[in-house]
């Protein structure tokens, strides 16, 4: 059976990467309402994708973007899988870096560049794949499937939580399939385990009533440029620890065991430059790489703005400035609680003269689960068939918010299957995906199936 599966998978990849490239075209950016049509497009995409493998699918419309549902017949003696996705992307900012146009799929060197290749196009697609392998073939399916996707993963929407909660029994399952992380490198494949939490925060800061003459009234007020400059340089010390009173508290240390098993990974700061073209590491003391990437909060400015930044000079005293700051936090770490010691540590150490304001814009719980689970052991099976070699567990510092609503929610384990890279550009120009993993990871997801319903 699974023979046929592979055979049927080797014969058919132009036609799967076709569909992928016809996939990555639509400009599905959940954060830019001028997107809102591509939105549509990419679920109306995904509905006939599971149209076309018989599956029941339904778009389900709520106040934000579309949600897209399908779920095979339902047996009562099988155990059931549902697949979680986004087929919404990140803005593509700063174009003119992307080598060609985002939305042009190109494929070079058997890597296809474009938008959401790997961040979660590209990942979601290798599902829907696999499961046309069996449908295709005329093979059953050991095991009821569920998918459901979404369009606003990439702008902190809601309405994936809303339906979670609201929807338990139609979402009812024993396990749930994430593809939204990465492999290990390109030689090693990899399971994550643990995935950060966030709180995202915006810091306002108002001064005079409008720009002012820098020559005329310089020095006689409080410039917010120079003000979220002073915030913001408060907020960490020299060696990368955050400041905030408090907010180390409830981190969950890592235990012996986890730090030897990232130290047999053996990553070199020589991988975190390569990969990131910066020129050297930098970090909190006393941990590795691996260890502050994975298993250590953080806190990063995401954007900052203040006065005139065109071309030339213009001679002013801004009237705003501002800051978007995002910090990662680890198991135990409370997002909310988070952002309330951020917002009480910026109004405390901002100066007379400005009216500062700090909002927390969202949040997500970190997320553990277990490694020795039935379907964790299946995962790991999975991918060694799949990509011909045995995985290794791993951390990942980015965060997918659902997960921890899954797992409250629906009350049942989730695998994080993802068979991306670290150095895929999600989220910058050129995100690329590798087709070997877009062909290893169907095959992956086949064998799951197959596993699953042992």
């Amino acid at each position: 059976m699974i023979d046929k599966i592979l055979s049927y998978l080797d014969e058919n990849k132009d036609q799967h990467v076709k569909e992928l490239c016809e996939y990555l075209s639509i400009p599905s950016i959940s954060s830019i309402p001028a997107h809102d049509n591509d939105i549509i497009e990419a679920a109306r995409f995904t509905h006939k994708a599971f149209e076309a493998i018989g599956l029941a699918s339904e778009i389900i419309e709520p106040d934000g973007h579309p949600l897209v549902y399908a779920q095979s017949e339902q047996l009562p003696d099988r155990k059931t899988l549902l697949f979680y996705g986004h087929y919404d992307v990140q803005p593509v900012d700063p174009i003119e870096l992307w080598e060609s146009p985002p939305f042009e799929p190109r494929i070079e060197n058997e890597i296809i560049y474009a938008r959401g290749g790997s961040d979660d196009k590209g990942q979601l697609y290798t599902h829907i794949k696999a499961l046309e392998a069996y449908v295709k073939l005329g093979i059953e399916v050991p095991v009821n499937v569920k998918f459901i996707i979404e369009g606003e993963e990439e702008a902190g929407g809601e309405e994936i939580y809303k339906f979670t909660e609201s929807n338990p029994e139609k979402l009812a399952c024993d396990a749930v399939i994430v593809s939204d992380t990465s492999l290990y490198n390109e030689e090693t494949p990899a399971i994550c385990y643990s995935l950060k939490g966030l709180a995202y925060m915006q810091i306002d800061v108002k001064g005079p009533g409008m720009d002012l003459h820098s020559g005329s009234f310089g020095g006689t007020v409080q410039n917010p440029g120079n003000v979220i400059c002073e915030i913001i340089s408060r907020l960490k010390d020299g060696s990368g620890r955050v400041q905030i009173p408090g907010f180390y508290d409830s981190v969950l240390e890592l235990d012996d065991a986890e730090k030897a098993s990232f130290e047999s990974l053996n990553y070199s700061d020589a991988v975190l430059c390569k990969d990131t073209g910066a020129s050297g590491p930098f970090g909190e003391e006393g941990f590795t790489t691996l260890e502050r990437m994975w298993g250590r909060p953080t806190l990063d400015v995401n954007g900052l703005w203040s006065g005139y930044s065109g071309e030339g000079a213009k001679t002013i005293v801004p009237a705003t400035a501002g800051a978007k700051v995002s910090m990662r936090l680890v198991p135990n770490q409370n997002p909310e609680q988070i952002a309330e010691l951020f917002s009480k540590f910026v109004e405390e150490i901002a100066p007379e003269g400005v009216e500062v304001k700090v909002s927390y814009l969202h949040g997500a719980q970190a997320v553990m689960v277990p490694r020795d689970s039935e379907m964790m052991q299946s995962g790991m099976k999975a991918m060694e068939l799949g990509f011909g070699s045995k995985p290794v567990f791993i951390r990942e510092g980015g965060s997918i918010p659902i997960v921890g609503t899954f797992q409250d929610c629906l009350k049942a384990p989730v695998l994080l299957l993802g068979y991306g890279l670290p150095n895929d550009n999600i989220h910058s120009p050129n995100e690329k995906f590798h087709l070997r993993n877009y062909f290893d990871g169907i095959k992956t997801t086949a064998f799951l199936l197959k596993l699953a319903g042992e």
